[in-house]
């Protein structure tokens, strides 16, 4: 994190006092201490990528190590917004040169997490674009409809789980047929952004700034010979991630009823216990489909390593991660590529106590 904002900020210290107000609950006092810095000269940019993100970024990780409850962490989110939303109606944005020059930024379709895209919104205000902010979960159609009204010099669609892959190949796809760039970012496309090359976007980077500055040198729109090329999912003819995503909810459904019959502890479990596990299954199904729609066993095996962190930090025994991911592999059988994933996952997984032990 950088040392100085400006006028002599203390971004360390800042954040440390905007922490203390978020986990708090302390909205005015959040709001105050960030537009007072503002006002002292710091630079805003910064302010929101260094110390609002990184504020949020711990937000997260305290949830993850269960630190902080989910509605402790949805309070804190807000918070986190309402002081991007103070920042920004601070004062008008600066004239820069590329003024009047417009831009669509908005989340793929099923994602909810927008402060990153809001973030990179204000970043590219303050550089003097002209911004249209979606929002969260953007349908592509409503998309492609809004680039139709205003075309934009280029689309940012931001996407911050795997799972929405797929659906950012749709609105990648549909937004480029109509001649406009699209750039993309988030954890979702990777760090290296090998799943945005995947789904064909023009551009990635790997964060606000990046953005910012890629944008700035300009960018091309698509080739009209090229804006329906092929997107190198071959592998998807095998139907593995079709039939794994249809049959969702049967899947999950069936490996509820093998965990009852196999996992005692779970003849115990409440119906909000059940309901949990439920959702659990249904997350790792849907993680298994991103995988095969990208043909990457590491995706699934990082969601299913950090399930288990998150197990742990709960003191939820993972060994029932492990069970379930054997039993949906007994229901996969006739797929080789998610019988792949599931044992290269299961394999990463941390061994139980007895066999760490050696009985």
């Amino acid at each position: 994190m950088t040392a100085v904002a400006g006028a002599g900020t203390d971004l360390t210290a800042l954040s440390a006092r905007l922490w203390a107000a978020v986990i708090d609950r302390d909205e005015p006092a959040a709001v105050r201490m960030m537009t007072a810095a503002a006002d002292a000269g710091a630079d805003e940019e910064t302010l929101l990528l260094d110390v609002v993100a990184g504020v949020q970024h711990r937000v997260g990780a305290e949830w993850a190590a269960d630190r902080i409850s989910v509605a402790e962490e949805h309070a804190a989110s807000a918070i986190t917004d309402r002081v991007v939303a103070a920042l920004a109606h601070r004062r008008p944005a600066p004239p820069g040169p590329h003024e009047g020059g417009r831009i669509t930024v908005a989340c793929i379709d099923g994602e909810w997490h927008f402060l990153p895209a809001r973030l990179l919104a204000e970043v590219l205000v303050r550089r003097g674009w002209r911004v249209d902010f979606l929002g969260a979960h953007t349908p592509t159609p409503h998309l492609v409809a809004h680039v139709h009204r205003t075309n934009p010099v280029a689309v940012l669609l931001s996407a911050s789980i795997p799972t929405h892959l797929p659906a950012a190949h749709q609105a990648v796809t549909a937004v480029r047929s109509l001649g406009v760039p699209v750039m993309v970012g988030g954890a979702a496309f990777g760090p290296d952004g090998r799943y945005a090359r995947l789904v064909q976007a023009d551009l990635w980077a790997p964060d606000a700034r990046a953005a910012a500055d890629r944008l700035a040198r300009g960018v091309t729109p698509p080739r009209a010979d090229r804006r329906h090329r092929s997107h190198g999912l071959s592998h998807l003819a095998d139907q593995e991630y079709t039939l794994v995503r249809g049959n969702r909810a049967t899947l999950v459904r069936q490996c509820v009823s093998d965990l009852d019959e196999r996992w005692p502890a779970m003849r115990s479990y409440t119906a909000a216990q059940r309901e949990r596990t439920a959702e659990d299954l249904a997350h790792i199904v849907d993680f298994l489909a991103a995988a095969l729609y990208v043909d990457d066993a590491d995706l699934f095996t990082t969601f299913t390593t950090w399930s288990a962190g998150i197990l742990t930090a709960r003191r939820v025994p993972a060994h029932g991660l492990r069970l379930g991911l054997g039993i949906l592999a007994e229901r996969l059988h006739d797929f080789p590529r998610a019988l792949a994933f599931l044992r290269t996952a299961a394999d990463a997984l941390p061994a139980p106590p007895a066999d760490r032990e050696g009985r």
